[in-house]
């Protein structure tokens, strides 16, 4: 991520958009379980609102520097961060009752280095586990926070084809104006 990138994701205006917007929209009536992996937690905004909801917290980090301050952070806590790629985690298949992806898709470098990261997914939660998430939709803005930074957009239209791809049932996709929202199951 660029530097304005980043300080908008550690930013007060950030942590209050996903506390009262964000992840209640995505979240609303799933029951994430005990065991939960979130995919790509960048500074962990996320991390800190999901942590008091679940038992154990598995976090993969591609970025180090990101990683090595979240594990700092988090120690002593029901939160295990991991620096790893997502798109071939070390993590052992049918591990987790579900996963989260908040805002972080558009950060992967290609559509088919997406997919990779969706069959990784599937591949690490339980039969009947939930991947739950969100990402944003293009504005000006979302392009002009991304200059000289990764950028490639899902297009909410195809991600159920691709989520089904990729192992998982029962998918839905909703839209607003910002962002869209994603829920899925995986095949027994």
């Amino acid at each position: 991520m660029n530097l304005a990138h980043r300080w908008l994701c550690r930013s007060k205006r950030w942590k209050d958009t996903v506390e009262k917007y964000a992840l209640p929209w995505a979240l609303a009536d799933i029951d994430l379980g005990r065991n939960v992996l979130e995919v790509g937690p960048g500074p962990g905004v996320v991390t800190d609102l999901l942590r008091r909801r679940v038992e154990h917290l598995t976090c993969v980090e591609i970025d180090s520097a990101l990683a090595r301050s979240l594990s700092r952070r988090t120690a002593g806590q029901n939160v295990t961060v991991m620096h790893e790629d997502a798109t071939a985690m070390s993590l052992g298949d049918s591990m987790f009752d579900s996963a989260v992806c908040f805002t972080m898709l558009h950060h992967v470098g290609s559509a088919s280095l997406q997919d990779r990261l969706l069959r990784e997914v599937a591949r690490v939660l339980r039969a009947g586990g939930m991947f739950v998430g969100s990402d944003s939709v293009y504005s000006r803005q979302l392009r002009w926070l991304h200059v000289f930074d990764t950028m490639v957009l899902v297009d909410p239209a195809t991600f159920p084809r691709r989520l089904e791809a990729a192992g998982f049932t029962n998918v839905s996709v909703d839209t607003n104006p910002y962002a869209f929202r994603f829920r899925a199951r995986k095949s027994a």
